[in-house]
């Protein structure tokens, strides 16, 4: 599967899909963007059941703004709904192929149960 282009209006659904989805905060200006993109659109080739979406932070800076973005390119990974990673900095190839294996292991019962306890932790008392 090719990287597709998120906007503001596809990113909420796109990250919320089940299963797991990448997410690479770019500019066009960006030296170290422009090393990664094919890092990325060749993972997104070699791993069709993962979703591959590319956020233009010029494009789409509220967006950008309201993910957090200080620094690019910055690599978010999603799982079923989930911020599971999320870093600035190009990786290379062999780190991010760690990064989709490490996310495929995830134990999602055991990720939704801390997200839960700190969700309830952090929960003003009544």
């Amino acid at each position: 599967m090719a990287t597709v282009a998120l906007t503001a209006e596809a990113f909420g659904d796109t990250i919320t899909t089940p299963g797991i989805t990448l997410v690479d905060f770019w500019a066009e200006w960006c030296g170290p963007c422009r090393q990664f993109g094919p890092i990325f659109e060749a993972a997104s080739e070699s791993n069709p059941d993962v979703t591959f979406g590319k956020v233009d932070t010029e494009a789409e800076r509220e967006l950008a703004g309201a993910a957090g973005i200080v620094s690019i390119p910055t690599l978010m990974a999603f799982r079923d709904g989930v911020l599971v990673f999320s870093q600035a900095g190009a990786l290379p190839a062999p780190a991010l192929d760690e990064l989709i294996t490490a996310v495929r292991g995830l134990d999602m019962d055991e990720v939704h149960k801390k997200v839960a306890e700190q969700e309830a932790a952090s929960a003003p008392e009544a």
